[in-house]
């Protein structure tokens, strides 16, 4: 179909169609839209065309592609407040979600170069490495790296790593996290994080960089995160 001057483009016509069935309810969360092909055939244009509105959608955080299930709208996002001391299962229970941690591995290894230095630790310093992702209501919204130092948390490794660090930290080492120093900006899911999350490589991330302390005033350990674009959002009151 010819476009003429001026005039929107195609696939942000089918955009906004299907932008408005989603805020009007008709697709409420959860939902899954039809297929490629049915949306082509719906809206009368290319699998090209169709594809670019979906792009434009996800981009937004109208909606999020399941690996071999299809296009589904977004839940809506857990809100953190970076000044509040919170974990991500209480986050997520205080706002009505279901949360899981899936530990992927936990190992003993040298500490990454990107790390030595929030750390304070020579270079071939020892930690505990734990990959482990974070799901909201079954949904995988977060790939995180743990960076424990074996000295404050001994044997953390045979303990259960599939749940909060902060509920392991104080019920074992009575160790309680109590302030932190957090970075976060946007960038693009790296392989490691986007494969652990079932997300193309590239797609828009929240990178999130933490260095916690304990209520000595001690580093406890340093978590860097990869959050979905459209799984959070950071709200922060002033005084």
């Amino acid at each position: 179909m010819k476009q003429h001057q001026g005039e929107m483009p195609h696939y942000l016509q089918i955009k906004d169609q299907l932008q408005a069935r989603i805020t009007q309810g008709a697709l409420q969360v959860g939902d899954k839209l039809p297929s490629e092909r049915e949306l082509c055939a719906i809206f009368s244009t290319t699998r090209v065309t169709v594809r670019e509105s979906l792009a434009q959608l996800e981009a937004t955080g109208a909606i999020y592609r399941a690996d071999r299930r299809g296009w589904f709208v977004t839940p809506e996002r857990l809100w953190l407040d970076p000044t509040q001391n919170t974990n991500f299962h209480r986050l997520c229970l205080e706002q009505g979600r279901t949360p899981r941690t899936e530990l992927l591995s936990a190992e003993k290894t040298t500490v990454p170069l990107d790390v030595m230095q929030p750390l304070a630790l020579e270079p071939f310093a020892q930690i505990y490495l734990l990959r482990r992702v974070r799901h909201a209501d079954e949904r995988a919204i977060c790939y995180c790296e743990n960076h424990c130092l074996p000295q404050r948390v001994p044997d953390l490794l045979k303990q259960d790593l599939n749940g909060s660090l902060t509920e392991i930290y104080q019920q074992h080492y009575a160790l309680i996290y109590r302030k932190m120093h957090l970075s976060f900006y946007p960038t693009a899911l790296p392989y490691h994080a986007a494969s652990a999350l079932g997300a193309m490589v590239g797609l828009p991330a929240l990178l999130l960089r933490r260095l916690n302390y304990d209520q000595h005033g001690h580093i406890l350990d340093f978590d860097i995160e990869y959050w979905r674009h459209d799984s959070l959002r950071i709200e922060v009151d002033t005084l």
